[in-house]
């Protein structure tokens, strides 16, 4: 077997730990330093897919439609949402490390099609919360995959994202029917009744890591009606 290769590392803000890029022939991954297990691989993205596929699916004849992607990862989530709307729309990616828009840039970013090369495409390097908490209607869908649910584990920052106060303010930056979607590992009641006491609409989905087989995940499908 082909053992894996580090390419390079990068520190998470606020001690939130370190991030190792590695290759396998044409496979990556980033994993999370001291913890047992990846954060993505370049083979598993279909729950990444559907984020965006669910999140956009009421822009399709949309003109000028303004999608907000919070986490960059490995581009998958960026690209369906492109593949999602018309040549008229923009869609702007937060991601908190620029380590990770480097690696997009390179080899990595073949992976997804190179989203970042789209000249519909905007990069935004730092937290998703200063592009959420402006107060000014801005975005018809907003795809959060920033962390791995509800309770922030590479960040503590994002915790802010899944509370009353911060999901107060995500409403109040989304045009009037614009979608909420947000990716997590598990599902979570709490987090749900929450939506729906700001005044979402909400859904749940549970997509498969791959399609078909692999690990469950939740998305939190939040409507602002």
């Amino acid at each position: 077997m082909i053992p894996w290769t580090l390419l390079d590392t990068a520190a998470i803000p606020n001690n939130g730990g370190e991030l190792k890029f590695s290759q396998r022939d044409k496979e990556f991954s980033i994993r999370l330093s001291g913890i047992r297990g990846e954060l993505m691989n370049s083979r598993v993205y279909n729950s990444e897919k559907v984020l965006s596929e669910l999140g956009c699916s009421h822009l399709k004849n949309r003109k000028n439609a303004h999608v907000l992607v919070g986490g960059l990862g490995m581009g998958y989530t960026l690209s369906s949402a492109l593949k999602a709307v018309d040549e008229t729309s923009q869609v702007t990616v937060a991601e908190l490390i620029p380590e990770v828009v480097k690696w997009n840039q390179g080899p990595l970013g073949n992976c997804a099609g190179n989203p970042l090369q789209d000249p519909r495409t905007t990069v935004r390097v730092g937290d998703v919360k200063q592009l959420l908490n402006t107060q000014k209607p801005t975005y018809d869908a907003i795809l959060l995959d920033v962390d791995n649910g509800p309770e922030g584990l590479t960040h503590s920052d994002n915790n802010w994202i899944y509370s009353v106060v911060g999901l107060k303010e995500i409403y109040q930056v989304m045009n009037d029917q614009a979608m909420l979607a947000i990716w997590s590992a598990g599902p979570d009641y709490l987090f749900e009744v929450r939506l729906k006491k700001i005044g979402f609409k909400v859904d749940t989905r549970v997509v498969r890591a791959r399609p078909g087989k692999g690990s469950k995940h939740t998305i939190f499908l939040a409507k602002k009606v």
